[in-house]
Formats: C-alpha cells, structure tokens, sequence
C-alpha cells in the first residue's frame, strides 16, 4: 500500500487553535495533524495550542487529546511512540479568546518561548463565526499577531450577507486579507481538485464541456446521520447554510468555471468569482419552481426505526429548520446558458455520498438505429473515489448490436493509494501561506449574495418544509422539480 505523493516538512510553527474541546478539533484538527506528524511533515520543534474556556492544564488536555486520536483515527495509524511524541508538542492555555481579559500574557509567553522572529504562527478559529471579529482583535491588540502570522476561519463564514460582510470586515481591519484563510474542507477532498485535472488536462472533455454537450448537472451531498448531538448548531443553521452555500457552490464553481490562466491562487478564485457572480437569482418568486426544502420525520435508516427530526430536537419542537434541500441554478453565461445545475443535500437519506452527475445530451437516430438516452459522467467525491465514464461499443457476434460498458478509474484504490483526509492539507497550506485552495473574501460574499434572499423568502412563508420519511431521498417536490424539465435524479435512472 503506498500514499500520496511524499510532502516535505514544513517550517517551524505554532498552532493556536480557539475551540479546543469542541467536536471538530477532536473529530478532524487534531487527527489530522497527528497524521502530518506520523509521515515526517510536522518539524519536532512545532508547537499545537489549544485554547478554551475549560480550566485544564497541559496534562488533562493531552489526555482528551489522546482518547481523540484513539477514536478517530484508523488502528493501523495509532503507534503509541509517535502519539507520545506528538502529544508532548500540544499544549493548553484556558483562555475565553473572544474577551480582552484573561490569560493573554500566559499565550503570550507560550508563543514567544525558544520562537525566531520570523517563526509562523497559525491562529484557527473553531468557535461560531459571531467571535471571530473579537478574537482576531484580541489576538493584534495582544501583540500575537506577527509578519508571519496567518489566521484560518472554518465555515460557515457569517449566516447571511450581512452577517457574512461583518465578519470579513471585524477579521480584516486586524488582519490583511492576504493572511485570512476561510477553510471549505471539499476544497481539500482530491476528488474535487481532480475536476480541474478532469477537464482541462484531457481536450477531449474539455471542448464537450458546455451546454451544446452537456443537458443537466446533479451535485448531491447525502447524510445519512440525523442530528449527532448538534442540535443547538444545526437548527440555527439548516441545510441551505449548512452545506449548500459552501460546500455545493464551491464544488459548483469547480465544474463550471473557465479554464484559469494559471493554477495559481487568484487565477484559480477569478474564475470561480466570475461563475458565483453569473448564477441567476433566486428569489421568492422562484421559490415554487425552483427550491424545494424538505425536513424528515420518523422513518427507517438500514431496517431500523429512527426518530424524526422534531422529536430529535425535543422538548416539543415546532422547527421548521429544514434538513433538505434541492434547488436548480443556473449560469447565465455563453458556456451555461440553459443548462441546470440540480444541487441537493439532506440528512437521514438512504446513501452517504457526494457525487457529481454530469448528463450528456442524447445521441439521435441514425447508424445504430433508435436515438440512444446520453451517456454520463459521474464524479464520486466520497466515499470510493471515483469516475465513472459509460461508453457503447459493439456486442460480440455478427451484427453491430450495442453494450454499455463503464470505463472505471477507481481513485482512491488501497493497492495504489490512500487519500489524505482533506483537513490534513489544508491546514498546513495554511502554514505554508499557499491560498489555492481556500475561499477568497469576494468568494464568500458573492455565494451569501446568491443565497440570502432565499433564507429572506423563506423566513416570510408559513407553510415551512416539506416532511418527508427518514431513509428516503427527500420529499416528493424534489423529483417533481427534476421532471418538469423531463429529468431525474440519479438514482430514479439508475433504478
């Protein structure tokens, strides 16, 4: 078995992570840096601190940090030698990042211990999004902020425009935007990055990659998990903002953009600006026709009963957060125009997938007899990377009689490779300062720009989302939007 291409180690650094206990530094950060570690990337001489409002010393920190690593990471990955060796580089300081008060001079004093001048400091902010102006803030007026500094922003960025407009404002007056990395996690799955390879490494593809080819494109992220204990996040939050906004859009912008003039960092972001800043608006008088929003109810997931979302919530909840959603955007723009992008994404669905479906217009009559339906793309983001690529060539025997075969490439085949979880590279582009593959503020904006005033639409209807039973693929409006244009999903084709 073999990984990915070797990486080289990087610079020294010092990791300052605010939200130190939460779920996602103990399910992905710090998993992901152990891996780092484990391969030779991370120097001896780097440093991880936690930060949090919890009053734990070094010793109890590293000891929730290893029960993490023992549940999240693969039994084969965990060597007791390089855990001991990784946890003797994470520290931990009790500070409230968002308040002036507190334990800054005991930071301080962390970071500036045995430290060169020009030593990168990495602050990551895993808290809500409303304390990020504060802490960016606290973290310049502390005097932590150095020239080599750079601070990461995990998603959701903001949970409108205007919100979004504010915290790019609060963290931008304290830090320059060439040193603000907002982290989409899909950016770092290789299956997306390999869309750029996809297209316009083979010419091929490339010249059929318009709307004179290509009828429809279906990008579905499916869960198959109801609320996992995240209840208080995700019902202020939802399907639209949870995992439409930034993750479909991003995967969206991949698809459709130009060919960039380089592979560089704002050649790359122009080119997704340009298709986030073409897509037609979708605003309350689309709703009928275009959205469709949907939230479960008790249901079956692999044979068993499950609650629905409501009763999840509990304390009689009357939500109406939903938990799916589909909808079809359109590009407006020469390569585009016409063509629907389906984006959809819900909890408790039959399959966890991400997969990108790109249906090519069908053939018409002609040597082979009948008009045959178009062959399709499909682009499987997670789990089982890969692409699959259906292609007719003549059955055996004497007439010209047709069989579809699959042309297969299989990315993530353990008898060749073994993806890296996209956290791992992220986080130390971050320490690289390489900004490929993170969201540029006009980015973020743009996606909200397009979003919000469906979240403003919504919040004037009373009618809410539509039920429909865990473990199926949403409600019934979904498959109704498909077919008025003669489409469907995937799965009603595949079945």
């Amino acid at each position: 078995m073999t990984t990915s291409t070797p990486l080289e180690p990087v610079d020294s650094f010092d990791y300052v992570i605010f939200g130190a206990t939460g779920d996602l530094t103990m399910r992905k950060l710090l998993p992901a840096l152990y891996r780092r570690f484990a391969e030779g990337q991370i120097p001896d001489d780097a440093r991880i601190v936690g930060t949090a409002r919890s009053p734990l010393d070094d010793a109890s920190y590293r000891e929730r940090a290893q029960k993490a690593l023992k549940e999240f990471i693969r039994e084969d990955e965990y060597a007791d030698d390089t855990v001991r060796r990784f946890l003797e580089r994470v520290h931990y300081v009790s500070l409230n990042g968002a308040e002036a008060g507190g334990n800054w001079d005991g930071l301080k004093s962390l970071l500036e211990k045995d430290a060169a001048e020009d030593r990168v400091r990495v602050f990551y902010l895993a808290t809500a999004p409303d304390l990020y102006g504060d802490i960016a803030r606290n973290v310049d007026e502390k005097g932590l902020r150095t020239a080599s500094s750079r601070i990461v922003l995990e998603k959701p960025i903001g949970t409108d425009l205007e919100t979004a407009r504010k915290v790019n404002e609060g963290v931008g007056r304290h830090f320059p935007e060439n040193t603000i990395f907002r982290i989409d996690h899909y950016l770092g799955k290789e299956a997306v990055q390999n869309i750029i390879a996809l297209r316009f490494a083979n010419p091929m593809l490339e010249r059929m990659w318009d709307r004179e080819s290509i009828e429809y494109v279906q990008i579905t992220a499916a869960e198959t998990v109801g609320l996992e204990g995240r209840g208080g996040y995700y019902d202020g939050s939802g399907a639209l903002r949870d995992m439409i906004q930034n993750h479909l859009l991003q995967v969206l912008t991949v698809v459709a953009m130009e060919r960039p003039a380089s592979l560089e960092a704002d050649a790359l972001r122009d080119e997704k600006v340009r298709v986030l800043t073409s897509l037609k608006p979708l605003d309350r008088d689309h709703l009928a026709t275009s959205v469709v929003r949907g939230q479960y109810v008790q249901g079956k997931q692999d044979g068993k009963p499950v609650p629905g979302y409501r009763e999840e919530l509990g304390d009689d909840s009357a939500s109406t957060t939903e938990t799916f959603v589909a909808l079809k955007a359109e590009v407006d723009n020469p390569r585009w125009q016409g063509v629907p992008f389906y984006l959809r994404s819900g909890k408790r669905m039959p399959e966890k997938l991400t997969e990108i479906v790109i249906q090519f217009r069908a053939a018409e009559a002609g040597l082979f007899g009948d008009a045959r339906p178009g062959s399709r793309v499909r682009i499987r983001i997670q789990p089982n990377e890969s692409i699959r690529l259906p292609l007719f060539v003549k059955q055996p025997g004497d007439r010209f009689a047709l069989e579809e075969v699959d042309a297969l490439s299989t990315l993530n085949d353990p008898s060749r490779v073994v993806y890296r979880d996209s956290y791992e590279g992220l986080l130390l582009d971050a320490v690289k300062g390489s900004p490929a593959l993170f969201v540029r503020k006009d980015e973020t904006e743009a996606a909200w720009r397009w979003v919000t005033p469906i979240l403003d639409a919504w919040g004037k209807d009373t009618q809410g989302p539509d039920p429909y039973e865990a473990g199926t693929w949403g409600p019934d409006a979904a498959r109704e939007l498909l077919r008025r244009a003669g489409h469907r999903w995937i799965e009603d084709i595949a079945g």
